[in-house]
């Protein structure tokens, strides 16, 4: 136990120092607007050359210092919140694996070293999304890896299509003219590996089921860092990208990602669960404006949106702790009066995740709205984003409700719980960059100030549409549970927007299911069957036979031939007689 505690203060304390480094380095990089290049080259065969790269600028520091400082102040956490478990080195080892192939993601400007990265991401999630020993995590586990292998496959083929020009390192491909098809090929392969890992429509099923792995987990990997990863790229990627047919396809399917993610997080009464949704629309509006080209703000929101989802994680651990393992949101309620300070830290990180002014959230997701306000988009990506803007409200406020406002409604002696002191020394950090991180980011990272030019009612739209998310939230949450108005108009509808527009049966059941019975029909007409009587199981029963005889032939070999020879020497004296 001596030996667990010191790896958790020995991996939060070199974790933060790198963060405070990597804050240096970048502000001393965008001053200097200095760009570090090294490479190192493993093999060289005729023309291609293998080489390890890095890539250092403002971009990549700034990602790393927000990627170091939540894991440890993840790490931190998990000190106290898995103090239980046994194997708690074997934990943070996994937790600090990860890290290390997020930063090699990060820091690679070359598809070799990138798909080290990207595939060292999804091998470790996996091993800690069935962390938790049973059927669940394992289905989990294995949903999580299938999908994440699709990603791994296309960039498997995109580094051999670059084997066309001779080099893996993107930055050399900015230059190539955007009507050359392998670009192309290598652009819709691309996309769809962003696509899986951050979890868009038809691969969004894996993110919610992830929520099996412990909550620390939860907080730094689904919801900074693995499903930001195809975000990060598309973000790298960005000058190729430009113009490309396929953003258009990437735009629509991202918008119904957000839909269909607010809708679900109505539905939904597991408390990770709905926060997992949250992520996944806010994945949505992060890929959905990437492919309007606008990949500054992508990567704004990226950042601000890790802070507040981190912390909301966190929050969830605690009120899960306090509930003996409960999640579901309806056995909870008046948790403000016992654990008032966790209380504060998920209401400013719920307040962030609305939109509230002056908090992180705002600064990038109403720049973002306003620029889609301003874009020339047809009416049905317009509607998708301010709907979604709603439905974030409404779910938030519904969050809300069944947490703090509501009496509580199971018998649980809330008050035996004390809030843990560690718990909240990490929660304060990532508090006070949720409360900071939007402004200063917005002063920092952007050149110059993006000229909004709208009329007031568009202007005004963001407010409008939050405050009617608001209002409908708090109607639907004073209703009784078993209210014959609460779910008349959807009844029919409930099903089909619980079930994420039954994408796990699609991705699950609906590709699994005629291979499983075809194998059950298999097993049961060869390996069961009357075939195996002639064949497999006949042959065996053979050679057993013959085993058999040979062996007693074998042991018994000098008594035969006494006996032959005993035999043919009466014959011949027999024959003599006679």
């Amino acid at each position: 136990m001596k030996w667990s505690n010191s790896i958790c203060f020995i991996s939060f304390f070199f974790l933060f120092f790198f963060s405070l480094m990597n804050f240096f380095f970048m502000i001393f990089f965008i001053m200097e607007d200095l760009v570090l290049f090294m490479e190192w080259e493993l093999i060289s065969f005729n023309s291609m050359s293998i080489v390890m790269s890095i890539l250092l600028d403002w971009m990549s520091l700034l990602f790393m210092m927000f990627v170091l400082m939540i894991s440890s102040s993840v790490i931190y956490y998990s000190k106290s919140y898995m103090k239980s478990e046994l194997n708690l080195n074997r934990f943070i080892i996994l937790v600090l694996l990860f890290v290390f192939s997020m930063i090699l993601l990060i820091i690679s400007p070359n598809m070799i070293s990138i798909f080290l990265g990207w595939d060292g991401l999804g091998l470790v999630s996996y091993c800690l999304v069935i962390y938790y020993q049973n059927f669940k995590s394992y289905n989990a586990g294995m949903l999580t890896a299938l999908s994440n292998r699709i990603g791994d496959v296309m960039i498997l083929m995109i580094i051999s299509w670059m084997m066309n020009y001779g080099s893996w390192n993107y930055i050399f491909y900015l230059n190539f003219m955007n009507n050359d098809y392998m670009m192309k090929v290598i652009s819709l392969l691309l996309i769809i590996a962003a696509m899986t890992k951050s979890a868009q429509i038809p691969f969004s099923s894996w993110l919610p089921a992830a929520m099996a792995a412990p909550t620390p987990v939860s907080a730094l990997v689904h919801s900074s860092t693995l499903v930001t990863a195809g975000v990060y790229l598309l973000i790298r990627f960005n000058m190729m990208l430009v113009d490309m047919i396929f953003l258009k396809f990437l735009l629509l399917l991202s918008g119904l990602t957000m839909l269909m993610a607010g809708i679900t997080a109505n539905y939904e009464f597991d408390l990770k669960k709905i926060i997992a949704l949250s992520t996944l629309s806010q994945l949505g509006l992060m890929m959905s404006i990437l492919s309007m080209g606008l990949s500054d703000l992508a990567f704004f929101h990226l950042l601000t949106h890790a802070m507040f989802k981190a912390l909301l994680f966190m929050c969830a651990g605690v009120i899960i702790h306090m509930m003996n393992d409960i999640q579901d949101i309806r056995y909870m309620g008046g948790i403000s009066m016992y654990i008032p300070l966790t209380s504060l830290c998920l209401s400013i990180s719920n307040m962030a995740l609305c939109g509230i002014p002056f908090l992180a959230g705002f600064y990038s997701k109403d720049l973002i709205l306003e620029m889609v306000s301003m874009s020339n988009l047809n009416m049905m990506v317009f509607f998708l984003y301010f709907f979604s803007t709603g439905l974030t409200m409404f779910y938030t406020i519904r969050l809300l409700f069944y947490l703090m406002v509501n009496d509580f409604n199971l018998m649980v002696i809330y008050n035996l719980y004390d809030e843990d002191f560690i718990m909240l020394k990490s929660m304060f950090m990532l508090l006070f960059m949720s409360l900071v991180v939007g402004s200063f980011l917005s002063w920092m990272i952007f050149d110059y100030p993006y000229m909004i030019y709208l009329s007031m009612n568009m202007k005004l739209m963001v407010i409008y549409v939050s405050m009617v998310g608001l209002f409908l939230g708090y109607l639907i949450s004073n209703m009784s549970i078993y209210s014959s108005n609460k779910f008349m108009i959807t009844y029919n509808l409930s099903s089909f927007f619980s079930l994420m527009w039954f994408m796990p049966n699609l991705s699950t059941y609906g590709l699994n299911f005629y291979f499983l019975q075809f194998s059950q029909k298999l097993i049961k007409n060869i390996d069961m069957g009357w075939s195996e009587l002639y064949s497999g199981q006949g042959m065996y029963n053979i050679m057993k036979n013959y085993s058999i005889f040979y062996y007693f032939f074998q042991v018994n070999n000098f008594k035969i031939y006494l006996f032959s020879f005993m035999l043919w020497m009466m014959i011949f004296y027999l024959m003599l007689l006679f």
